[in-house]
C-alpha cells in the first residue's frame, strides 16, 4: 500500500511508553525570535503539499515559523514513541486513528476542544465527521486532514474485448453468497494462455495469461481494510461488533467466513493472483495487461490515470444486494502533542492546516490528497476534471452519504502482529476456517486490555 494511507505500519510501533508531566507554553517572546512548530508526516506526498500552505500562513503570522519533517512510515511511529518519552516530540504530528486510544490514554495528546470553542472553529465543514477522533471521555483529540477508501479501476481495453462498457461496470454489485455480479465480471474476464475465459468449459486456472481482478487478500491489518475488508459493509456485514470500541470481532460470523471463503477460493481457481505472486505494484500489473481490473485506494487515482498507452476506467466499489454503499473510509488526524512548548502556534498551524483554504491549495498541488473539507473536495475534482481527469466517482462518495468511517477500537497495533499472519496462513492454505473461532476470542481479549 502506498505511504500516504497506514494500515500495514500499526504492527511496527512500540507502546507508548510513561506519560509526560508539565507543558508550558512559550511564544516569540522578547527576543523577538520567532516560534518554529515542528510538524511531522509520514506521507511525502501530505510533506509536499502542506509545504505550499507555509508561506500563506507564515506570511498571516509573522513570528511563526512551520517546519514539515517527513518520515518513512516503517520508522515512523517509533521515531514518535521515542520523543514522546525524551520530550522532543513534534508539537503537531500526522497520526492514524489506530494510535488515537494509546496516545490519548497515555496523556500524548492535547485535547482541541477549548480552541475550537475559542475560535468558533466550524466542525460541520468536514463532510466525513469528526466523531472518529473523539476519546472514550468525549474530548476531540485531532481533526481529520484527508478521506481515502476503495475504489475499482479497470483496463478499458480489456474489459471491452470482453463485451463490458463504463455503465456495466459502474453497476456491479457484490454479496457474501456467492459474489454477485461482481464475481461474475471477474470469472468472465480472466483468460488462460488457450485463450479460454474463466466462465468457459475447459479454462484452467494454472495457466493463466489475465487474471480478471488482482489480489484481494489484503492481510496488513485485522479486517482486511484495503482490499475484500472493502466489499462486506456494502452487504451489511462489519466484523467489529460496534463502529466505536469494538469488544469483539466476529470473525466467525457465517456471513464473514463465507466472505472470505469466496475471495480464497478466487485465488485458488486461478481467477486472481495468488498473495505475494507478482512484485510489482497492481498499477503496474494493470497496465501491462497481466490483471483486467484491480480494487485500489482512492489515494492512488492519480497513479493510475498516468498509466501510458493503456486506457484506465474508474468505478465505485460494487454495492451491495439492495444496491446500497457503505464504503469504510480511513482519515489521517491532525494531532497536537500535549507536550509541546508552543500550543497555541501549533494550533494556529494546525487550524490553517484544516482551512479550506490550505486543503484546496495542498489537494490541488498533489491530487493524492483527498480534503476533508467537501469544498475542497470539489475543488480538486473540477481541477482534475479540466486535466482530463475523471474525479466524478470520488466526489459522488462523499457527497452521497456513503461513506462510513473506519471502526475504532482498542490495542490496534498488537492486534494487526497477531492476526495478519492468521490471516496469512489462511489465504496461503496452511489454515482452515476453523481459525477464525479462536482468532475471535482472541480478539474479545486483546480489545479489552488497554495498551
Amino acid at each position: 500500500m502506498k505511504s500516504t494511507r497506514l494500515t500495514r505500519v500499526t504492527a511496527l510501533a512500540a507502546a507508548v511508553l510513561a506519560t509526560l508531566v508539565g507543558c508550558s507554553s512559550s511564544g516569540s517572546g522578547d527576543s523577538g525570535e520567532a516560534t518554529t512548530v515542528n510538524w511531522w508526516t509520514w506521507s511525502p506526498d501530505q510533506a509536499i503539499a502542506y509545504q505550499q500552505c507555509i508561506p500563506s500562513f507564515e506570511q498571516a503570522n509573522p513570528g511563526i515559523k512551520v517546519k514539515i519533517t517527513n518520515y518513512n512510515v516503517s520508522d515512523y511511529f517509533t521515531k514518535l514513541t521515542a520523543g514522546f518519552v525524551s520530550g522532543d516530540a513534534p508539537d503537531g504530528f500526522m497520526n492514524s486513528v489506530t494510535f488515537l486510544q494509546s496516545y490519548a490514554s497515555q496523556g500524548q495528546l492535547l485535547a482541541l476542544d477549548d480552541y475550537i470553542a475559542k475560535d468558533k472553529l466550524d466542525l460541520g465543514q468536514y463532510a466525513i465527521g469528526t466523531e472518529g477522533w473523539k476519546y472514550k471521555d468525549g474530548k476531540q483529540y485531532a481533526l481529520p486532514m484527508d478521506w481515502a477508501t476503495g475504489a475499482l479501476y479497470y483496463n478499458k481495453d480489456l474489459l471491452a474485448k470482453a463485451g463490458y462498457t463504463d455503465k456495466d461496470v459502474a453497476n456491479l454489485n457484490w454479496t457474501y453468497d456467492g459474489g454477485g455480479s461482481f464475481w461474475k465480471m471477474i470469472k468472465h474476464l480472466t483468460v488462460d494462455t488457450a485463450g479460454k475465459r474463466g466462465d468457459k468449459p475447459g479454462f484452467r486456472g494454472d495457466t493463466v495469461k489475465s487474471y480478471g481482478l488482482g489480489n484481494l487478500e489484503s492481510t496488513g491489518d485485522p479486517f482486511g481494510q484495503n482490499a475484500w475488508g472493502w466489499l462486506l459493509p456494502n452487504d451489511g456485514i462489519n466484523i467489529p461488533d460496534k463502529q466505536q470500541w469494538a469488544t469483539v470481532f466476529n470473525y466467525n460470523d457465517p456471513k464473514v467466513v463465507k466472505s472470505v471463503q469466496l475471495v480464497r477460493a478466487l485465488a485458488n481457481d486461478g481467477f486472481t493472483p495468488k498473495l505475494n505472486q507478482f512484485t510489482t505494484a497492481n498499477s503496474q500489473q494493470l497496465g501491462s495487461g497481466k490483471v483486467a481490473m484491480v480494487v485500489g485506494g482512492t489515494w492512488e487515482a492519480a497513479t493510475y490515470a498516468a498509466l501510458k498507452n493503456t486506457k484506465i476506467g474508474t468505478a465505485p466499489l460494487p454495492a451491495g444486494a439492495g444496491g446500497k454503499r457503505a464504503l469504510m473510509t480511513n482519515a489521517n488526524g491532525n494531532n497536537i502533542w500535549a507536550g509541546s512548548k508552543h500550543p497555541e502556534q501549533t494550533w494556529r498551524w494546525v487550524k490553517y492546516q484544516e482551512s479550506e483554504e490550505c486543503q484546496t491549495t495542498a489537494a490541488k498541488y498533489n491530487a493524492s490528497l483527498f480534503p476533508s473539507i467537501a469544498a475542497s473536495m470539489k475543488a480538486l475534482s473540477d481541477q482534475q476534471t479540466a486535466k482530463g481527469v475523471d474525479f466524478t466517482v470520488f466526489n459522488n462518495y462523499l457527497t452521497s452519504g456513503e461513506l462510513v468511517p473506519c471502526p475504532i477500537y482498542n490495542n490496534g497495533a498488537a492486534l494487526t502482529t497477531a492476526m495478519t499472519p492468521q490471516f496469512e496462513a489462511y489465504f496461503t492454505n496452511k489454515a482452515d476456517e476453523s481459525i477464525f473461532s479462536k482468532m475471535q476470542e482472541q480478539s474479545r481479549t486483546m480489545l479489552a486490555e488497554e495498551k
